[in-house]
């Protein structure tokens, strides 16, 4: 699971919103919801804003770290 998936299930609980709940309120598919918290790696950067605009919080471009390189 990578930091993304995490930071919105862990927001999602806080929020006390099932996966369902969470995808009506975001206008998102529930499969999508389900895809983006196991960490599915080829999602839309667009749907991924709009998950992350119920928090407050938008994802960025950015570096990988020199320690993900080396992992690879």
């Amino acid at each position: 699971m990578n930091k993304i998936s995490m930071f919105i299930k862990e927001k999602r609980k806080e929020a006390g919103l099932t996966q369902e709940e969470f995808a009506i309120r975001s206008g998102l598919g529930l499969r999508f919801v389900r895809e983006l918290e196991q960490g599915k790696e080829t999602v839309r950067m667009d749907k991924v804003n709009q998950a992350l605009a119920m928090f407050g919080a938008v994802a960025v471009p950015g570096r990988l770290s020199d320690e993900k390189k080396e992992g690879d």
